[in-house]
């Protein structure tokens, strides 16, 4: 089992560990309040004014959006998918739609789908929205217009004690849901229990060619999905103390103090 396999990596061969993969790249002068990026390298800013600002690789912006808090606090965005960025206001259990360019497509009331209890959702590989419903304690993959098109059977069916994943990936064939209690729990796309890696206390997940990275205040991880081969990073001194710390296009985005800075990896 690969539960077995990673525990293993864990207690036996302790850990590869490197310091000089963090080359500093670039610095993004923006007063930023929060940030996100996708696998291509395109940063999702949200300015300390509200207003939801898309970079492409090259620092271009290439889509605004200023009604960020018409529904209440913005709790996330989900930009795995370059063609529909997703953003979810849990308070308001609302998700609201926007194009590659930042243009409002539709919005979703989880409430009015009888869908309570959500605290993350993510793109999916077919243009759709995968969520996990607490109330019914199931992944479920719904439309955009808010109708569930599969489901998994109940968790409690599942797992001696169910997870609470405070995010979801999906990558490669696999949707990853992430509880920093319990661990990775991977599935397959029609709703299959794969596995689960005992990863712990992680702050982001990211899956990026066939490598799991996360992050906790000290190092960067990065597990090898096929090889099952544990690494971890010192993160550099100036990273201390930071706001958000995310993994996109072989780079690490760091925010701090409300500036951006981006460092590659080697």
């Amino acid at each position: 089992m690969l539960f077995v396999a990673v525990v293993g990596v864990l207690t036996n061969h302790c850990f590869a560990q490197t310091d000089s993969i963090f080359k500093f790249q670039k610095a993004i002068s923006y007063p930023i309040a929060s940030f996100t990026v996708n696998n291509l390298g395109e940063l999702y800013i949200i300015n300390t004014n509200n207003q939801l600002k898309k970079l492409n690789e090259k620092g271009d912006s290439v889509g605004v959006f200023n009604q960020v808090t018409k529904y209440g606090k913005l709790s996330y965005v989900d930009a795995q998918n370059p063609w529909k960025t997703i953003l979810f206001y849990e308070n308001f259990s609302t998700i609201v739609l926007l194009d590659k360019y930042l243009n409002v497509l539709t919005n979703i009331n989880l409430r009015k789908q009888n869908i309570f209890g959500v605290k993350t959702v993510a793109a999916s590989y077919d243009n759709n929205i995968w969520l996990f419903d607490e109330q019914e304690n199931k992944l479920k993959k719904i439309d955009d217009a808010g109708k569930v098109l599969t489901e998994t059977i109940d968790f409690r069916l599942l797992f001696d004690s169910v997870p609470s994943p405070v995010q979801i990936v999906d990558r490669d064939g696999f949707v990853y849901l992430y509880d920093p209690q319990k661990g990775v729990y991977i599935f397959d796309y029609y709703g299959s229990f794969k596995n689960k890696i005992p990863f712990h206390g992680w702050k982001n997940i990211a899956v990026i060619e066939k490598n799991l990275y996360g992050f906790d205040d000290t190092y960067l991880y990065r597990y090898g999905l096929g090889t099952l081969s544990l690494a971890q990073y010192s993160l550099p001194v100036v990273f201390k103390n930071y706001t958000s710390l995310k993994v996109g296009a072989n780079k690490i985005y760091f925010l701090k103090n409300s500036n951006l800075q981006v460092y590659s990896l080697q």
